[in-house]
């Protein structure tokens, strides 16, 4: 019985964070270690670049952040393929034959791309490589027949779109060369794991994020900085948990959730501070960071063999890509001097 493909993956602008642990890379690992699936995932930097084509560097230095973080968390390079998207060329081929499958205004109308062009503030300047990188995630999908995508629930409509460009390629060409992805989405009410501040978003432009690079003193230093009650002024005076980001996180990385429930009861009939539940959280989080952050570090004392692996990555996915890619171009016809 063949198995599930899976094709997954990170634009490589920054170091990754435990908003990235949370929503996708420990999900990653366990489907990985069950041993059902045949696991690609894509370090994308060419889809980095579609917003970043003038700071090519910001992109080269995060590629090796990015596949030390795949490693230090389990990914486990002997169990699925880690590649670089611009190491695949066939990529870039099936990109251009699915960019005549779509029109202008079927992009426009894609919620996430508008959504992500008003984030921006692209209005009409908006790159034309960042506009269709829909399409170059349906070439990314489909390269590997991957029918299961792991992502976010606000990225189905780009799963949508990838359906869209596989139907029309196999009514066209009468061949069902692309299989059509299905998303694997967060469990419900998990939800994005919000900033140290209290914003929705966790990122590294509003310099609210733990990382998992961070070393336990700067762990420590961005717990106690996290956003709290602002009227929990005394700590006699009864503290709301809504909206208080040491209980939203505690709630996620807590397994004692007896422990939880009590210090929220605590915390709101008042008379426990801040600093104490804060300290509690550093616990937590270190306890399960601390091993993550140790195997990053010696995974980092040999970058050139995590280049390697890289290589290695590549290498196997090209291969695969290719395969596809001269399905693609016998059912178009462009297979001329085969």
């Amino acid at each position: 019985m063949a198995k599930d493909i899976i094709l997954t993956g990170d634009r490589p602008t920054g170091k990754l964070h435990i908003g990235h642990y949370i929503g996708s890379l420990k999900n990653r690992v366990e489907m990985q270690n069950t041993g059902k699936y045949d696991t690609f995932i894509m370090i994308a930097d060419q889809q980095a670049l579609t917003d970043n084509a003038r700071d090519p560097e910001k992109i080269k230095n995060s590629l090796i952040e990015v596949a030390l973080d795949y490693l230090a968390v389990g990914i486990d390079p002997t169990k699925s393929t880690i590649f670089v998207q611009s190491q695949i060329p066939a990529l870039a081929e099936l990109n251009l034959y699915y960019l005549n499958l779509v029109t202008v205004s079927r992009l426009e109308r894609n919620p996430t791309v508008k959504t992500e062009i008003a984030q921006k503030n692209f209005e009409r300047s908006i790159p034309a490589g960042f506009f269709t990188y829909p399409v170059s995630q349906a070439a990314d999908i489909t390269a590997f027949k991957a029918n299961l995508v792991p992502v976010g629930d606000d990225q189905e409509p780009m799963l949508e779109q990838t359906r869209e460009i596989v139907r029309s390629f196999n009514s066209i060409y009468g061949k069902e060369v692309l299989v059509e992805p299905q998303g694997v989405f967060p469990p419900k009410g998990s939800g994005r794991l919000p900033g140290l501040d209290g914003n929705a978003k966790m990122s590294k432009s509003l310099g609210n994020a733990i990382y998992l690079a961070d070393d336990a003193d700067t762990l420590r230093k961005k717990v106690m900085s996290m956003y709290t009650d602002p009227n929990h002024i005394h700590i006699e005076d009864p503290g709301q948990i809504e909206g208080n980001m040491v209980f939203t996180y505690l709630d996620i990385f807590d397994s004692d959730k007896q422990k939880v429930a009590e210090l929220k009861e605590h915390y709101q009939a008042g008379g426990l501070g801040d600093v104490k539940i804060k300290r509690y959280l550093n616990e937590v989080l270190e306890a399960q960071l601390g091993p993550i952050r140790k195997r990053r570090e010696e995974f980092a004392q040999d970058i050139p063999s995590v280049y390697a692996m890289l290589k290695e990555g590549s290498q196997k996915a090209n291969a695969v890509a290719e395969q596809t890619l001269a399905e693609v171009r016998a059912a178009i016809g462009v297979n001329y001097f085969d």
